[in-house]
């Protein structure tokens, strides 16, 4: 009987053990979330203003050789994807008819060489010596004359002679005068007028001879077409034998040395830009990055698309980037020095649609700050508003944390529950 009531009192005992213990695990409260969290400090530093856009590669320097005359092709001297030299020469057209014709040319121009050099050297100076006799001719028949009629009017004065001889003598010192009158203006009239006249004419048929020469000679040289610049041939669609137009390019020569990115920017963009500015060329294909400068920055805005073109320009060792390639340019258009900075990671949209990050306090609770934004560069963000220097930001699991959350800052190296390390990828 007594065994008995034992063991009603111990299971008794057990089941209002085990009622205790439910009671117990009833009103325990759930342990607390801590969320695991990377931090950084803001700091001040330095900012680029970035300007991001798509552009076009050109070449530096392009030709667009179009022959000056109109002539059959006698034979071209490079093919496309030759490197030539400014001066080079390139295709020869057939000129045979210039040619000749620069010879008649040439023949003119030296028949009127000698005749100027005749002009010069003997023509005139003759004229000039005959007329000078001439000259000292008359004056000596005219000073005879002179003579004679003063002796005359002497005998007749003194009653020796009749007055018909004296009158006589008059007539020639009259004839006399006049003759040597007429050789001194002749005389004078080439001095002044004539001689100069006649080098000048011989000199005008030289000139006109020497520029139908010229004419001539340049139209022939026409034939030979020669480069204007360094470069690559990058076109030649005319073959040998078919007839090359003035009007028609005959080879296309473009210097690949240098490139230029023609970038056409929105006018809010273009305003920060200066010529000078650093930049970056990376070609839309995945090729190696090179370092750029701006180098014209256009002053008026396109009138269709209210844009602004700025060319930036880039090296290309071993012509790497072609023309007509599509790249992306990046242009440094100015640095804010002392600006406060934090890693692009931290910054964070909220569900009123503001900027926000997560500000980690001493006690390691995460707080909900909206912040306005400066610049950005791919890896930091200026904070005009809403963080101060010093200040910890949550960099990593910060998406989705509550405001006031209680948080861990993991330990530089440690890696978050299922974060791989790049030594794992590698494995997998």
């Amino acid at each position: 009987m007594n065994c008995k009531f034992a063991i009603v009192n111990l299971l008794g005992g057990c089941a209002l053990l085990g009622l205790s213990l439910s009671a117990c695990k009833k009103t325990e409260k759930p342990a607390e979330v801590v969320a695991p969290v990377r931090v950084s400090p803001a700091i001040k530093g330095s900012i680029r203003l970035i300007v991001n856009a798509d552009a076009v590669l050109f070449p530096r320097d392009q030709a667009n050789i179009v022959p000056k005359i109109s002539a059959p092709v006698r034979r071209f001297l490079v093919n496309r994807g030759d490197h030539v030299k400014q001066g080079q020469l390139l295709a020869e057209l057939e000129n045979r008819d210039l040619a000749a014709a620069a010879q008649e040319s040439r023949g003119q121009y030296e028949q009127a060489q000698s005749n100027y050099r005749s002009t010069t050297t003997a023509g005139v100076p003759e004229q000039m010596t005959k007329a000078q006799a001439d000259v000292a001719a008359a004056r000596e028949t005219m000073a005879a004359a002179k003579r004679l009629l003063d002796n005359r009017q002497q005998l007749f004065k003194d009653g020796a002679l009749a007055r018909k001889l004296v009158d006589d003598a008059e007539v020639v010192f009259a004839q006399a005068k006049a003759s040597s009158d007429t050789a001194q203006q002749h005389l004078q009239t080439l001095q002044n007028v004539g001689g100069k006249e006649q080098i000048n004419t011989a000199a005008a048929q030289v000139a006109a001879a020497k520029g139908h020469f010229d004419s001539a000679e340049a139209q022939a040289s026409y034939a030979q077409v020669r480069s204007p610049i360094n470069g690559v041939v990058t076109d030649r669609p005319v073959y040998a034998g078919e007839m090359a137009a003035t009007g028609a390019p005959l080879l296309t020569v473009m210097d690949m040395s240098k490139v230029v990115a023609r970038v056409n920017l929105p006018q809010d963009q273009a305003k920060n830009v200066k010529v000078g500015n650093e930049a970056t060329i990376t070609p839309a294909d995945g090729g190696e990055l090179v370092t750029a400068r701006v180098t014209i920055v256009s002053p008026a805005s396109d009138t269709n698309s209210t844009t602004v073109q700025v060319w930036v320009q880039a090296d290309n060792p071993g012509e790497r980037m072609h023309a007509g390639q599509a790249v992306h340019v990046s242009i440094v258009a100015a640095t804010i020095e002392g600006a406060t900075l934090i890693p692009a990671a931290a910054v964070l949209p909220n569900a009123e649609g503001e900027t926000i990050v997560l500000i980690v306090d001493d006690k390691n609770i995460a707080h909900e700050k909206v912040v306005q934004i400066g610049l950005r560069e791919p890896e930091m963000v200026q904070i005009v508003a809403g963080v101060e220097v010093g200040q910890r930001v949550v960099t990593q699991g910060g998406l989705g944390l509550e405001d006031k959350s209680k948080v861990r800052v993991m330990k530089p190296g440690e890696k978050a529950a299922g974060e791989k390390d790049e030594a794992d990828e590698e494995k997998n």
